[in-house]
């Protein structure tokens, strides 16, 4: 019904062209930029660096949540600095970024990685610290090694707090993704709808949007089809 409304409002002239394109427009635009290949190769970047931005964040994350998680000490040399880092606008953090690494491909990698690693670390260490210190002391009477109570004890114990964190990070991820992109990119979605800014073109920008929305849509639903399967203890 919303759509409907807004084809008519812009058949009948109230919604100009300059303000927002038209649904028939927008996806008449969409099927152009997929028969050119132009959709399909912004995409496939952009698909590339929040899977490689992710990935780097997600290990940082969860190295740091099971060293803070398993030991008083690291928790008191790693929980401060996190908590004080996680409080910064990271987006704030691009101009050094830049300083730091350029107008390449590294800053943008590290906005996205920097975005994912907290929500993963905050709830992976919540999560282990929910476990249960009598199943650790369980695990510890019959003689499991570290690596067993990792594998047995901690990662099923932590492991749906750890989910929740994989779906706020890969929001995140997107989130981040479209900032990093106007970082002089030469490439993907963000640099396609920054393009299209220049010569208002609200077709291509709402495109491009929308792009985004699904991605993260099957990204998330990714991650709760492996929820499902992973705590289908749970009922």
């Amino acid at each position: 019904m919303l759509v409907a409304l807004w084809q008519v409002l812009s058949s009948a002239g109230v919604l100009s062209e300059r303000t927002i394109a038209s649904p028939q427009q927008i996806a008449a635009t969409a099927a152009d930029l997929v028969r050119d290949g132009t959709l399909g190769a912004a995409t496939l970047v952009s698909v590339q660096r929040v899977g490689i931005g992710f990935a780097v964040g997600a290990v940082i994350g969860l190295a740091l949540a099971i060293l803070a998680g398993l030991s008083g000490l690291g928790e008191h040399a790693i929980d401060p600095p996190m908590q004080m880092l996680r409080t910064l606008p990271h987006f704030g953090l691009i101009p050094l970024f830049i300083i730091w690494m350029g107008i390449g491909e590294a800053p943008k990698l590290a906005l996205i990685a920097l975005g994912v690693a907290f929500p993963l670390y905050l709830n992976t260490l919540s999560g282990i610290h929910g476990i249960d210190r009598k199943t650790v002391e369980a695990a510890r009477a019959m003689g499991l090694t570290w690596t067993q109570r990792i594998r047995h004890v901690v990662v099923p114990g932590a492991l749906p707090q750890t989910l929740v964190g994989l779906r706020q990070s890969l929001g995140i991820a997107w989130l981040s993704l479209i900032v990093a992109e106007t970082i002089s990119a030469h490439s993907g979605l963000g640099y396609m709808i920054n393009h299209a800014r220049d010569f208002l073109q609200t077709d291509v920008i709402v495109v491009g949007l929308a792009v985004y929305s699904l991605l993260g849509l099957a990204t998330d639903a990714v991650v709760r089809y492996l929820e499902g399967r992973a705590l289908a203890w749970r009922g």
